[in-house]
Parts: C-alpha cells; sequence; structure tokens
C-alpha cells in the first residue's frame, strides 16, 4: 500500500519537482552574481571612499569608524533581522564615480555611502540620485551637495558653511575680547582653496564676518596642486590682518604654515578649517610651529562627554573601546564622523524603514527627528527640505580646536564640547 501510494503521486509531484529546480537554479545564478561573503538575506550597502592617493589614510580612517558602527549594529541583530553587509569600491577620481555607482547597484546595494572628499562626494551624489539609489554623505562638507535640492541625498555632518560661520562666530565671541576689541576694530582676511569645499567655509566665513562687524578682505584663492605663495601672502600683507582664516586641504594647509613663518607674516590669531583634519600630520610636520593655531570643524574623539545623551555616550564609548582594541590608539575625526553617520544610518533610520528600498529609506530619514546629543558626535538628527540645503542635518556639530602643545590639540569651543582653556592669543610669533 505504501508503494502503491507512493507511485500514485508521482504524476502530481513532478511538476512541483520541475519547479523546484527551476527555482533552485535560478537561486544558483542569483549567488554567483553576489559576492560570496555576502551572507543569504544580507541588506547591501555600498561605500565609495578614495582609499588610494592622498587622501588614503583619512578616509581609511572613516571607513574603520563606519565598519565598526555596522558590527556592532550586526552583533545586536541587524536592520529587521538582516545582517548588513558592506560593499567597499575605491574610488578617487570624479570619472569613476558613476561607474562605481552602477556597479554597487548591479551588486544589489540597497543604498550608497561615501565619499569622505568633496571633489568626490559631489559626483557620487549625482550619479546615486540617477541611480535612483540614497546617497549618504559619510565626511565631505561642500555646501553644493546637499545644496543642488537632489533626491535623496542626506549629510549627517556639517557643511562647509558650519565650518566657516563657526569660526566667524568664534572669533567675536572669543578672540576680539582676548584682542581688547570690538570686532569693528578688527582685520579679518579669508584665504580659500579654489575648490567646492573652500568656496563653501570662505564664503560663509566672510559673510558673517561682514555681518558681525569687523572689516573684512578676500577671498583670495589659491590652486591646491600648485598653489601662487607670492599672490596669496602679497595678499595678505596688503590686507594686513589681525585673524586669518584660512580654508584649506592637508598638505597645502601645512604649507601655508610654513610659508607664513618664512615669509615673517605675522597675524594675532590663525583659524584653519580643514587643518583639523590633518591632526596628527599636522603636528608631526611642524611641531612648536603648530601651537596656538585654532582649527574649525568636526568632533574629535576626547571632547567633552557632557555633550551626549545616555545612549549616544554608551555609542560613543563602544567606538573608543573597539577602536583601541583594533588600531590600538583612539579614533580620530574623521573616525568619530564615519561612526556617527553609519549609526545615524543603521541604528535609526533603516530600522524605522517601512520598506528597505529608496523611497522607504528615504522617507525614514526625513522622519527623524532627534535633539542635539543624540548621536555619538554631538549631533542632533533633522534633515532640511527646502530647496537650498535638501537632506543636509540642520543639527549637525562642529567645534574649534587649538594646537596647544606639540601634537597635542584641545577642543575649546563651543563650551558643552570643551576640554581645556582658550590659549596663547594673540598667537605667539
Amino acid at each position: 500500500m505504501l508503494n502503491s501510494a507512493r507511485h500514485r503521486y508521482l504524476p502530481i509531484l513532478g511538476p512541483v519537482i520541475s519547479r523546484w529546480t527551476a527555482l533552485l537554479l535560478a537561486a544558483v545564478v542569483v549567488a554567483a552574481c553576489t559576492p560570496a561573503s555576502t551572507p543569504p538575506g544580507a541588506l547591501i550597502l555600498g561605500l565609495m571612499l578614495p582609499l588610494t592617493g592622498p587622501a588614503a589614510s583619512l578616509a581609511q580612517e572613516e571607513l574603520n569608524g563606519i565598519q565598526i558602527a555596522v558590527d556592532q549594529v550586526n552583533r545586536s541583530g541587524g536592520v529587521a533581522g538582516r545582517q548588513i553587509k558592506l560593499l567597499t569600491r575605491n574610488v578617487n577620481s570624479r570619472e569613476a564615480t558613476t561607474g562605481a555607482v552602477d556597479q554597487l547597484k548591479r551588486d544589489g546595494a540597497a543604498m550608497v555611502m561615501g565619499t569622505y572628499d568633496s571633489s568626490l562626494s559631489i559626483p557620487a551624489a549625482h550619479a546615486a540620485s540617477g541611480a535612483g539609489l540614497v546617497y549618504w554623505e559619510t565626511g565631505a562638507v561642500a555646501d553644493q551637495l546637499t545644496g543642488e535640492a537632489l533626491p535623496n541625498v542626506f549629510r549627517v555632518g556639517p557643511s562647509g558653511s558650519n565650518l566657516g560661520n563657526g569660526s566667524a562666530v568664534f572669533a567675536a565671541e572669543q578672540l576680539a575680547p582676548r584682542l581688547g576689541q570690538a570686532p569693528s576694530g578688527l582685520r579679518i582676511s579669508v584665504v580659500e582653496v579654489d575648490d567646492p569645499y573652500g568656496h563653501s567655509v570662505a564664503s560663509a566665513a566672510l559673510g558673517k564676518a561682514h555681518q558681525l562687524g569687523f572689516t573684512v578682505a578676500g577671498p583670495v584663492t589659491y590652486v591646491a596642486w600648485h598653489p601662487d605663495w607670492d599672490k596669496v601672502f602679497g595678499f595678505v600683507s596688503a590686507s594686513r590682518p589681525d585673524i586669518v582664516i584660512l580654508a584649506s586641504h592637508v598638505p597645502d594647509g601645512i604649507e601655508f604654515r610654513k610659508q607664513m613663518l618664512a615669509r615673517g607674516v605675522k597675524v594675532k590669531a590663525l583659524i584653519g578649517s580643514t587643518m583639523a583634519e590633518c591632526g596628527p600630520d599636522f603636528g608631526r610636520a611642524l611641531g612648536a610651529d603648530a601651537i596656538g593655531i585654532f582649527a574649525s570643524d568636526r568632533p574629535t574623539s576626547g571632547f567633552n562627554p557632557g555633550a551626549l545623551g545616555g545612549s549616544a555616550l554608551t555609542a560613543y564609548d563602544s567606538l573608543v573601546a573597539a577602536y583601541r582594541q583594533r588600531f590600538h590608539r583612539d579614533p580620530g575625526e574623521e573616525a568619530v564622523s564615519g561612526f556617527s553617520s553609519a549609526w545615524a544610518l543603521t541604528r535609526y533610520t533603516l530600522p524605522g524603514a517601512r520598506t528597505l528600498d529608496t523611497a522607504g529609506i528615504s522617507a525614514a530619514a526625513m522622519a527623524q527627528d532627534m535633539p542635539a546629543g543624540s548621536l555619538p558626535n554631538g549631533s542632533g538628527l533633522k534633515f532640511a527640505t527646502g530647496s537650498t540645503n535638501l537632506g543636509q542635518n540642520l543639527r549637525s556639530s562642529s567645534v574649534i580646536w587649538q594646537w596647544q602643545g606639540v601634537r597635542k590639540s584641545v577642543t575649546v569651543w563651543p563650551a558643552l564640547f570643551a576640554t581645556g582653556q582658550i590659549e596663547m592669543v594673540p598667537l605667539p610669533r
């Protein structure tokens, strides 16, 4: 009877077996197109960073922070029960961004993160938006990124305007009193690298400084890879500033200071922006010549923990512990930025999405409304809806650092983040 029953059902099972065979073959084909290390059912997130070239070491720091955030979310169960898989692509030219986005989309990425570098972030955002994907900036600050009203583009960290405005406000609130003058009695000159990042910082610094009553000169621009220092310092000398605000990248920021000293140009304060990003490089290159200089940028590790809420402090502490265990040092600014941006995405935005596609992720991002101190870098989370800065986090945090010793920098402003007092105003000669 058992044999008869089995044979009786074979004609019925035959089509079913054929359908399962077809499905199995289709699954094999899909698996062959998916990276071997991707676990079944994983949520794939694309990531583009310049991991070779001049920015490689800092981009790697940002990647380290992002990876730690993803690892921690995965250990706590992932997103809706799905493990997150980062697909990282090394992209170090504008021309490579479109191909990288297309490849990540073919490989199943639900969205794209990146790119540390402002010159890459803008074409990357265009490419991702054009491909119908969410783009999530983890580090770059040029205003243009969120200034073109591209759909599905978001930035958690500050814009260049935030850094420029911060420099001017700091000069008015903190430097002017220490120099015994009202802002109207002081002169500011602005120097900028000629690219979207430099323009963002310098334009905001100029406008805000003028609004605050300073006598303002500039900007004078230079090309990063071939600066005309005679032109730059001819302008600076002629404008006789008390304060210089410099929007530079790392190598040219170091060279600016060397040229300033070699030419005997004296000012009462120098506020850089991306000089903060160079961190140890700036200190190693200049030693004692870095001491006294300020830098307007994002928070690095070691800021006042009172700036953080309970869950944000726990997350920050977990980053520091993981970073020390893996790399035997504290996380730098890029790592803190990468971790916080990825944390905002994987801990809050993706879990709140009704669907893990472009529409669902974007809607979840726009629904975020978190006060300052909610993220591990002290930021809140609220994305702009206006066309002039669509997708910019309106509650991002920025700070002023000061070099107060050889290879020693201290967060000095705003007071909530500060771990030390402002020193050496005017700037030692």
